[in-house]
């Protein structure tokens, strides 16, 4: 009995006992490329001539892989750059929204051939070559519980090369992904899209070779299989095990859509190792035959396979071609831009002991329902109207066959997937489409939200988490779950990932259970360690130095945040804290040991529980991807460098050489200046010079410079500098050349500061009261103890989740902050694309 699906305005009737439409699976992944041209398939009568011109085409295949993403670029079939992603250096110490978030993530997911732009903060660079993207929404978490737990995090900090700081602009983050507005007023190409599919029957977007190809007519390189399909189809790629043995083609590294497509078919016997070569046939974009040759297989043969083969022993007998000369022949006539096309192609390679690196297989074209595969008979009957492997025939014939499948190969690309489907819906796959008399103008204006639209261009759309009202998406598409390792496991279970899925991990927002108090003093506590970690001790100071004297002393290694006196009964000292980490290194190679008034003070760390583990702490900050390539310098004013003679270790070299920060003057404040060397000093207030032409002149020669920063408040002059070079060999090669820099007044260190953070300390928000009682309890008990192991179980399980997706996922990590009496404690989104 037939069965009918009504969907909309449109019957479906099965003409072979199956529901069209509802089995088939919705996870496809399509690539959208609306500005590729048709493809012209190149005709050719004079082979000599093709592979004379062959190194002209070889380099506009490599022109074209270094074009960016534009508008008329031809897209390479087999890529060999990945998508990448990258902050845009002004927009590295400024917090991101989750408005520009959702910016990057439609670019991501329709990019420029779907009408959307660059992102206006980040650059996503070959966005066609993207299959996925996953979003990470981490509850509970802020930028501060991310570097107080930096050693906890090794997936975290090494893993994703962007990092910045995120500010929440919703309640629900979830919600406003799904439900984002996918920006059409100036994209035509998206409006294409809609027009497009509205007009397509709802039941034929899931049609296999709908999801697989699209609907719109492509050029050749959209059929070409990657390397990831190939390796999945069993065909032979070089690398890959058992396949050591095989002959390459010569091959460019990229086809173009006017690249000469070549039909091949082989036939075989079964001999003692299986089955090998014995017939093979090569023919033209014209569809000529340029080879058929008959090859004598190598071992002894069992089994001609005359019924399928055509192969007889008689044929055979006096054959002396080997396997080894048709290699040589296929090498010999083959283009090096040349797109081999088969039906199941990869066993005639097999045979064939051969690898070519573009291929069309049309049995993958004109793809079924779960994975069967027509046979080339009927297609050939179907399609082409032609009749091939006739009962009259003794065997197959591959010229034939090899004509056929090229015939197939090119008609669909002519034609277009969704012609394809439409013209032959019923020969092949066994269903017919009735129109239903509806009013189409009386039809609803299609949603532009995000998940919507996703879904109404063929990709699948998941969320994963705790039960949500809030999350604007369809019920079918929501799995709900109590942990965050259910969550984990339930993605990773998926056959297939999803485009675009969202997990949502809440263990840290529900713990601990309603106790808001304690929450806040944990935070308090991460905002205490972490400043820190940029406190010196410096002591003992000479009778009458002022607050004011030691911060002079103390900025020739960075800016200071606050300068805090203390006085004991017989000695003064004084507790600096710093802005960044790398003015506390500074200031422990360089002042420490420095000679004041006849005695010399000591520079040091605090004693505290937070401070244990800060030797690891700045090594991990060092090798941090985001801090490889940068350097921070200070810039000594001459006169400075002059007055006190110090024999300390700087940059981790021990040099002889003067402090800055002191000159000789008669009293201070109407108290004798302290003495250094037997000499009245004071304290001088000249600010050295320090621009980016010096510093580029002066850094460049150890590499290119790609950019530097003179962080300075309005109307004063920069005192340091944050240098980036192109590559970390230029760090390397600066803090090897730390003496003759000195020499230059230059002092330097590798950067610890991440460049998405102004100063260290900026992130700990929290005000400075109860910092003395945080302090007196430092002890961590049973809950920060937990919090420790819950940390650690967090980057397991998204490290676990990373190697699970696909290559060419863009992940997303998002720590969303929380709010406090203090205001919103700003979180942290990780950006990587595997």
């Amino acid at each position: 009995m037939q069965q009918c699906l009504c969907l909309s305005h449109v019957f479906i009737t099965s003409t072979s006992g199956e529901k069209f439409g509802t089995s088939w699976t919705n996870n496809i992944r399509r690539n959208i490329s609306l500005n590729m041209e048709p493809s012209s398939s190149a005709a050719t009568s004079n082979r000599q001539k093709r592979k004379n011109i062959a190194p002209t085409a070889h380099e506009k295949a490599k022109r074209l892989k270094t074009e960016q993403e534009g508008e008329g670029a031809v897209e390479c079939a087999h890529p060999t750059r990945s998508p990448r992603i990258s902050v845009l250096p002004g927009r590295l110490q400024q917090p991101i929204t989750l408005n520009e978030l959702t910016e990057l993530l439609h670019y991501a997911a329709l990019g420029k051939a779907g009408g959307i732009r660059q992102p206006s903060w980040c650059r996503l660079r070959h966005q066609r070559k993207v299959k996925g993207v996953n979003v990470v929404v981490v509850e509970g978490l802020t930028q501060s519980h991310f570097y107080k737990h930096y050693l906890t995090l090794p997936h975290l900090r090494t893993k994703y090369n962007s990092r910045l700081t995120f500010t929440a602009s919703s309640d629900n983050v979830v919600s406003g992904i799904f439900s984002s507005e996918v920006p059409t007023s100036d994209a035509p190409s998206l409006s294409q899209i809609h027009t497009e599919n509205s007009e397509l029957h709802k039941a034929l977007t899931h049609h296999p070779v709908i999801t697989k190809f699209g609907t719109r007519r492509r050029g050749l390189t959209a059929y070409v299989l990657t390397q990831e399909e190939m390796i999945k189809r069993h065909y032979p790629v070089k690398g890959m095990p058992g396949f050591e043995e095989f002959v390459c083609t010569d091959c460019v590294d990229c086809v173009t859509d006017s690249s000469p497509l070549y039909g091949l078919d082989c036939e075989m016997c079964l001999t003692e190792k299986g089955n090998e070569l014995a017939r093979v046939s090569l023919v033209d974009s014209d569809g000529n035959c340029v080879l058929d040759e008959l090859v004598k297989p190598q071992n002894r043969i069992l089994n001609y396979l005359t019924k399928f083969s055509g192969i007889t022993a008689a044929m055979l007998r006096p054959i002396t071609t080997t396997l080894r000369d048709v290699q040589a022949k296929l090498r010999a006539l083959l283009p090096r831009d040349a797109v081999l096309v088969g039906h199941s192609l990869n066993n005639d390679l097999v045979a064939l002991k051969l690898i070519h690196q573009h291929v069309i297989d049309t049995s993958l074209l004109y793809r079924r329902e779960f994975g069967q595969r027509f046979k080339l008979k009927v297609l050939a009957e179907t399609v082409l109207k032609r009749q091939i492997q006739t009962e009259e025939k003794k065997g197959h014939n591959p010229i034939e066959d090899a004509v056929a499948a090229l015939g197939l190969a090119q008609y669909f690309i002519k034609t277009g997937p969704r012609k394809v489907v439409e013209h032959h819906l019923e020969e092949l796959w066994g269903y017919t489409i009735e129109e239903e008399s509806t009013d189409r103008a009386s039809a609803p204006t299609p949603s532009h939200r995000f998940a919507d639209m996703l879904q109404r261009v063929g990709r699948s759309v998941a969320y994963l988490g705790k039960r949500s009202d809030d999350v604007a998406l369809d019920l079918s598409n929501q799995q709900w779950h109590n942990s965050d390792k259910e969550v984990l496991a339930s993605f990773r279970r998926q056959n297939k990932c999803p485009f675009l899925s969202v997990l949502q991990f809440s263990s840290f927002s529900d713990h601990p259970k309603g106790c808001v108090v304690h929450q806040q003093q944990q935070y308090q506590r991460v905002c205490v360690n972490l400043r820190d970690m940029c406190v010196v001790f410096a002591g003992p100071l000479p009778a009458g130095f002022s607050e004011r004297e030691v911060k002079r002393l103390f900025c020739c290694c960075g800016p200071v945040r606050r300068i805090k006196m203390l006085n004991t009964t017989a000695r003064v000292h004084a507790e600096v804290e710093f802005e960044l980490l790398e003015g506390a290194k500074l200031a422990l190679k360089t002042l420490n040991g420095l000679n004041l008034q006849g005695q010399s003070i000591e520079v040091k760390r605090p004693v505290h529980e937070s401070i244990l583990d800060l030797d690891l702490t700045l090594d991990a900050l060092m090798g941090d991807a985001l801090n490889a390539s940068h350097l921070y310098a200070v810039k000594l004013k001459p006169s400075m460098a002059e007055r006190i003679n110090i024999s300390a270790r700087v940059n981790g070299h021990t040099l002889d050489a003067e402090c800055p920060g002191v000159t000789s003057v008669k009293t201070a404040n109407g108290l004798p200046p302290p003495k250094v060397n037997g000499k009245r000093l004071r304290l001088t207030t000249a600010k050295p010079e320090l621009s980016e032409e010096t510093v580029r002149e002066t850094f460049g020669r150890f590499g290119t410079v790609e950019r530097i920063v003179l962080p300075a408040k309005p109307g004063k002059r920069a005192r340091h500098a944050h240098i980036k070079f192109e590559s970390p060999e230029g760090t390397r090669a600066a803090l090897s050349a730390a003496d003759d820099l000195w020499k230059e007044d230059y002092i330097i260190c590798p950067s610890l500061t991440p460049p998405h953070l102004r100063s260290w300390v900026a992130m700990t928000t929290a005000g400075a009261e109860g910092e003395a009682e945080e302090r007196t309890h430092r002890h961590t008990g049973s809950r920060d103890q937990e919090m420790q192991l819950m940390m650690g179980k967090l980057d397991r399980r998204l490290g676990k989740l990373f190697r699970s997706l696909p290559d060419g996922t863009l992940s997303v990590v998002m720590l969303l902050g929380h709010t406090s009496a203090h205001g919103h404690l700003p979180g942290l989104c990780f950006m990587e694309v595997k």
